[in-house]
C-alpha cells in the first residue's frame, strides 16, 4: 500500500454538517455528547473520515425498517392524529 493511501483524512464540523444537511451546532452537540468522536487541535475540531463513515454505517437502517425490534412510525407517534387544529373557535367571555 502506498504511503498516501494509509493516511487518514479529516473533516471539519462544517463539512460533516454540509454532508448531512444539518446545522453545525448539531454536529458540535454530537461531539460534546460523545456520539461522534473528534480530535481537538487547539480551538479547531476535526473528525476522522473513518469515524464518520463508521457512524453513518451504524446509523443507516436502510430497508430493515419495521424488522423485529425496530420501532415503527406507529410506535413513535402512538397512532394518534398529529397537528390537527381545533375546528371550533374558543369561547368568548
Amino acid at each position: 500500500m502506498a504511503a498516501h493511501e494509509s493516511e487518514e483524512t479529516y473533516l471539519t464540523v462544517a463539512e460533516v454538517a454540509a454532508t448531512l444537511k444539518l446545522n453545525q451546532q448539531t454536529v458540535r452537540n454530537w461531539i460534546e455528547a460523545g456520539t461522534l468522536p473528534a480530535l481537538r487541535v487547539g480551538r479547531r475540531v476535526r473528525i476522522k473520515r473513518s469515524d464518520f463513515d463508521r457512524i453513518l454505517e451504524q446509523s443507516y437502517s436502510g430497508s430493515s425498517a419495521g424488522s423485529e425490534g425496530d420501532p415503527s412510525a406507529d410506535d413513535f407517534w402512538g397512532g394518534g392524529p398529529v397537528g390537527l387544529a381545533d375546528t371550533e373557535p374558543p369561547a368568548r367571555p
